[in-house]
């Protein structure tokens, strides 16, 4: 029903399989090698960052809240998994070393030596309170979208019920996600401070699979998520449940007036973004490998608002678009491909100017183009807004005609 309602979800979720099945016959694991590993990965993660642009989209596009903070939950979900990626290869490390012991090593010995392992990089030989679970899967992936969840909900409550908007609500999620991250750097906040946790590209169980074959896998799940994630946003902002947060961004005294509890939808589409946000982060960290405080730097949530505005806030496939061109784009010129320009008198390094180009960038798309680069999607589609003028727009065909319709 959705998708014959809405064709663009079709076309996005095809174009999202051919991509991905294009990039698996062209990879080094199961097609011609054409595709190296490390494209494939940077891929996977262009995916998962898509995914956190989706989320953003929800909240600021739709509901109107523009959250610096988002980053913080793509973060947490990265640390859910990470513990127990962390955990669990480092106690198949420790086994197979006290195996050759000439006495077979208690639980407790092993339990002791994976602390030491994890923790003596920050003086410490005690496995911390937070990672009670750590050694188990299903409580792990349960913790990837409970604990950011739980944390978006708590801030959203507080903040929501005291009315907080605009600018100041965006100055408080900044401050929620630096706070955070000054948290986790001190060593003892359980999460190994700023050294953070590292390894995560070696699955458990899986050491003997090469690097190019998880690669894929991964690369296969981050579609997975974020074709899953994109009908989940679609269904939710196609229905009276997407009216509503729209009325919200527009008009949220005349939403309240209505009697709707403004609060409420505010606090669900925050809370359920922070968890999708969460998802990206626990497949984009494996990929990635390490994961450190610095991910939660306040300018990476700003990125990723600047990524939705360049797409195109407002719009689902806006957001993803907006997402995997920034990303795949930065990386070209960071990743030193891009030619140094010699003007003479000055040779431009992209490496250095990379982001005064993204931020010239966001800003002439906010003045000129405020539908970002989904516009091109719309001309291609024919997709324009309706004309008022002169039109019907009574139950009575004379009630508003061109009279009213220019007033």
């Amino acid at each position: 029903m959705l998708i014959r309602k809405y064709p663009s979800v079709l076309i996005f979720l095809a174009v999202l399989a051919v991509f991905t099945l294009a990039i698996t016959l062209m990879s080094q694991a199961y097609g011609t090698g054409a595709v190296p590993t490390s494209t494939v990965k940077l891929l996977g993660k262009t995916l998962c960052l898509a995914l956190a642009a989706l989320a953003m989209d929800l909240v600021w596009g739709y509901a109107g809240i523009l959250s610096l903070g988002h980053m913080a939950f793509f973060a947490l979900g990265g640390y859910m998994i990470g513990m127990w990626l962390m955990y669990a290869r480092t106690a198949e490390i420790v086994t197979a070393t006290l195996a050759n012991a000439p006495i077979p090593a208690t639980p407790e010995e092993i339990r002791q030596g994976i602390a030491s392992q994890i923790f003596g990089v920050v003086g410490s030989s005690d496995l911390p309170l937070t990672w009670s679970f750590a050694g188990s899967l299903p409580i792990q992936l349960l913790l990837v979208v409970a604990v950011p969840g739980i944390f978006a909900f708590l801030f959203g409550w507080l903040a929501f019920r005291s009315r907080v908007n605009g600018v100041y609500l965006s100055i408080l999620t900044q401050a929620m996600t630096l706070a955070l991250a000054l948290w986790l750097f001190q060593n003892d906040s359980g999460f190994r401070g700023n050294n953070g946790l590292s390894g995560l590209q070696n699955i458990p169980g899986l050491t003997d699979v090469p690097q190019s074959t998880l690669s894929i896998w991964f690369l296969w799940a981050s579609a997975a998520a974020l074709g899953l994630c994109y009908l989940l946003a679609s269904w939710l902002v196609s229905g009276k449940f997407g009216s509503v947060i729209r009325a919200i961004r527009d008009d949220e005294a005349r939403v309240r007036f209505l009697g709707y509890s403004v609060e409420g939808y505010k606090l669900f589409v925050f809370t359920a973004s922070a968890m999708i946000c969460a998802i990206a982060g626990a497949l984009y960290y494996p990929q990635a490998g390490i994961i450190n405080p610095a991910e939660l730097a306040p300018i990476a949530s700003i990125y990723l608002a600047v990524w939705v505005a360049i797409g195109g806030r407002g719009r689902l496939y806006g957001a993803v678009i907006g997402a995997v061109f920034v990303s795949l784009l930065s990386s070209w010129f960071t990743g030193g491909k891009a030619p140094n320009l010699n003007l003479g008198v000055y040779t431009i390094h992209w490496v250095d100017w990379w982001q005064v180009l993204l931020g010239v960038a966001f800003v002439l798309v906010t003045l000129f183009a405020p539908k970002g680069l989904s516009s091109i999607i719309d001309a291609i589609a024919g997709l324009r807004a309706p004309k008022r003028h002169g039109a019907d727009l009574g139950p009575d065909l004379g009630a508003l005609r061109e009279r009213e319709a220019e007033a």
